[in-house]
């Protein structure tokens, strides 16, 4: 079978589509054909990767899995002895972060643990936008304890138009707040046709310097200090980031505690997250069903042009998911 694999740390160019054994289901294990999977930011993250420190998990000098890709959508195959809740014919959907990536191939074979049935009707396409980019969006605006955005509350998603942003602005204006975009010029159009009642330009204006202020912010890949951020939310109002550079993630650890406290306001990066989460799931499958959320692909790309995919989210040039089909 083909499969998308890389030896070394690098840019995207680093990965070769090859020909490679075809996994086997034993145990609690289910053999999927995967239709379609979908490019998220962790996956290029993991390809540098972004954060040296994760260097201790995925392998100092070199990556200890060749496998890539964590959002699958696929037909099962086969499954193992000990397997209770899935069948051969099966449509199912996942996230692998916790299971050895593999999504970028034509087979993988993961626990069942690791699966949830397709939501009904939707296509294979839209199916793997969903596992990792959606959860993310919907945990990012709950915290551990709960609490989420207040019906009627303001909510701001900084970068609105790529992986997390569309889901985060569709299940936000489903809870009855009103929302606010943060993009770039090009994608204007783009993220007020997600449902976001404004849409700041962040070329034209430093959205941590504009009038209003927030219940809840959700910034999905932080750039701006903390600090800026403050002034920007109302009185023990959120702001939650999902990611950011290493310097930005020391400052998340040890800075916003003290930050939040000082100043009477969550602010911190989402440690919470519970990647498919099957409660999620459950919402998520919910609101796609009302109608309330639509999956946005931008492109698709074949597996032999996995690195134009890869690239072209590096870029970012993406409205929405880029899926890669086999």
């Amino acid at each position: 079978m083909k499969a998308a694999v890389r030896d070394r740390y690098g840019p995207p160019e680093i990965v070769a589509v090859e020909e490679v054994d075809r996994p086997v289901a034993t145990g609690d294990q289910v053999l999927v054909r995967v239709r379609a999977a979908s490019v998220n930011r962790a996956d290029l993250d993991g390809l540098y990767p972004r954060w040296q420190l994760t260097r201790l998990f995925l392998g100092l000098r070199r990556p200890r899995t060749r496998r890539l890709g964590l959002d699958i959508a696929g037909v099962v195959e086969s499954v193992g002895p000990t397997v209770t809740r899935f069948r051969p014919g099966d449509l199912v959907f996942g996230d692998l972060f916790a299971f050895g990536q593999g999504a970028f191939a034509e087979y993988v074979s993961v626990p069942e643990r690791a699966l949830a049935l397709m939501p009904s009707g939707m296509t294979f396409e839209d199916a793997a936008t969903l596992p990792h980019s959606a959860v993310l969006a919907l945990q990012g605006l709950r915290l551990r304890n709960g609490r989420s955005i207040p019906r009627g509350g303001r909510v701001l998603v900084v970068g609105a138009s790529g992986n997390v942003g569309p889901f985060a602005v569709q299940i936000a204006k489903s809870m009855g707040a009103d929302v606010t975009g943060v993009c770039s010029t090009e994608k204007v159009v783009f993220v007020r046709s997600l449902g976001a009642d404004r849409v700041i330009d962040y070329t034209k204006l430093d959205p941590t310097q504009a009038a209003e202020r927030y219940d809840w912010i959700l910034d999905v890949d932080a750039h701006q200090s903390v600090l800026r951020w403050r002034h920007a939310l109302r009185p023990q109002g959120v702001y939650v980031a999902l990611g950011g550079s290493m310097w930005w993630f020391v400052q998340g650890l040890f800075l916003m505690p003290a930050v939040s406290v000082a100043v009477g306001k969550w602010m911190g990066l989402m440690l919470w997250w519970k990647p498919f989460k099957a409660e999620d799931i459950e919402t998520l499958k919910q609101l796609i069903a009302a109608g309330k959320v639509k999956p946005v692909i931008d492109r698709r790309f074949p597996l032999s042009q996995i690195v134009e995919a890869l690239n072209y989210v590096n870029d970012g040039r993406a409205r929405g998911k880029v899926v890669v089909t086999t």
